[in-house]
């Protein structure tokens, strides 16, 4: 684990004092927003298919052991086979061993949040095989050696100057008095070198947004089309997910699909989905020799049965992260791991322990925007509660934390005394404001949200009240 989880409140204020940062920001979110809007708007069912959804999901983690057991048969039946991975030392383990067997040196890369989790990429690194990142967003982080900031966006962090900036230094091979000044040509040199590697690649690995019970299937959605040249052109594909990714049939599959890109990037439906089942067959004009499934637990069975059960609904759309104040606030590096925003928050307890991550789940206004987006329903901001009792019962919080919380409790429970102590603090802080210019009153009658924590919005983002603040 990152041991910059532990300093959240440090990333913070680094994170908030970085200008480059703050434009990226300020630039990007917005857009998700608006484009999740307008698909949502588009689809008059859209709320009925998340709860379909959810209920899909519910069903298969009731009955997972069932799920993942007709799956490995149905893999093995097409040619495939499938490795358990209790851990990220299993995981990692098992994907080495089957680039040794297939004398791999280079292995091309789909976008992977688990091969993130189990840090696959320096594992392969210092074991004698060469990662390459073909996703876009992906290939800049790598580049840059950082971890990716966003779900579905890893570079949304970075400016196009500092884009322009990495391949100079990345790509010393190339013209150096080539223009870079626009995107289209960006782009066009990352698929120039990127081109050259998928077909140097021995082995090809994939993340899988589903696993089909009926067929078993890997479906992979993205953008680009990195994902199918990374698993169609090498010898050997390895797909590697998680215990949760199971869903029981393709029109299941299908059901998720239609509300999963809408609450992404705001399409209907990503540029490519692709499905894989198995190895090449005899016919195939392509396709690999060999299909590997990698399956991880990593500490989520532990989450079933459990308060946190709802987590493992997430389909990683990214839409509670673009929802987010806090996290268009700060990025995703300052949540100091692998999963950032409101989901960041309450997965990361879950797999590297309340301990190591007790500031996380205090990352959170509580306005409930990462609620009422989620496409699978995932009660987030009860979540976080949970952990913060969880926190609380641990004595992980600083003593005048507790103290402070013991003396709002006692008023709490006492709403005579409580009004009288509310209204004679507003009255003190008016009085303080109308002296000092500073503070005129507190929202403390009218405009909160349902969740009673903080004003309704007042149509300026975090950002701008941030910069507005730093004149």
């Amino acid at each position: 684990m990152d041991a910059s989880t532990a300093t959240f409140p440090a990333n913070v204020t680094k994170a908030l004092a970085d200008g480059q940062l703050q434009y990226a920001m300020t630039e990007t979110g917005p857009r998700f927003i608006e484009k999740r809007t307008k698909a949502r708007d588009a689809l008059p069912e859209f709320d009925a298919l998340r709860d379909q959804a959810r209920d899909i999901k519910n069903h298969v983690l009731d009955h997972l052991d069932i799920y993942l057991e007709r799956y490995e048969e149905k893999v093995q039946k097409s040619g495939g086979h499938v490795h358990w991975a209790q851990d990220a030392e299993e995981a990692r383990a098992q994907i080495l061993a089957i680039c040794r067997k297939a004398n791999a040196k280079l292995v091309t890369k789909g976008k992977s949040m688990i091969s993130e989790e189990i840090d696959l990429n320096h594992y392969l690194s210092a074991n004698g095989v060469e990662p390459v990142e073909t996703d876009l967003g992906e290939y800049l982080i790598q580049i840059r050696n950082e971890r990716p900031s966003h779900i579905i966006a890893p570079a949304v962090h970075l400016t196009r100057d500092q884009v322009e900036a990495d391949f100079r230094k990345a790509h010393t091979h190339l013209d150096p008095n080539r223009d870079l000044t626009e995107i289209p040509a960006l782009v066009e040199e990352a698929r120039t070198v990127l081109r050259q590697k998928y077909f140097a690649a021995d082995v090809g690995i994939t993340g899988a947004n589903f696993l089909v019970a009926e067929t078993g299937t890997s479906i992979i959605v993205t953008n680009e089309g990195n994902g199918d040249l990374t698993q169609i052109l090498p010898k050997v594909h390895i797909v590697i997910a998680s215990i949760e990714k199971i869903v029981p049939t393709l029109e299941d599959a299908a059901t998720i699909l239609r509300v999963l890109a809408r609450s992404a990037t705001g399409q209907d439906f990503s540029n490519y989905t692709t499905l894989s089942t198995g190895p090449r067959r005899e016919g195939d004009p392509d396709g690999p020799e060999e299909y590997h499934v990698v399956i991880l637990d990593n500490g989520r069975s532990n989450v079933l049965g459990t308060e946190f059960q709802d987590m493992l609904r997430c389909i990683r759309c990214g839409a509670c992260l673009n929802h987010c104040p806090v996290y268009n606030a700060v990025g995703g590096h300052a949540y100091g791991w692998v999963y950032p925003g409101p989901i960041g928050s309450v997965v990361t307890p879950a797999l590297v322990g309340i301990e190591k991550a007790k500031h996380l789940p205090n990352a959170s206004t509580f306005c409930g925007r990462c609620e009422e987006v989620c496409p699978m329903r995932i009660p987030l901001p009860k979540l976080l509660r949970h952990w913060r009792e969880k926190e609380f019962e641990q004595h992980l919080q600083p003593q005048s934390i507790r103290w402070g919380l013991g003396v709002w409790a006692f008023f709490a429970k006492r709403p005579k005394l409580y009004r009288m102590a509310t209204a004679l603090a507003a009255r003190v802080l008016t009085n303080q404001g109308h002296g000092k210019g500073r503070m005129s009153s507190l929202p403390l009658a009218s405009g909160w949200t349902r969740y009673r924590d903080f004003p309704a919005p007042q149509g300026k983002t975090f950002q701008q009240l941030w910069k507005e603040r730093r004149k």
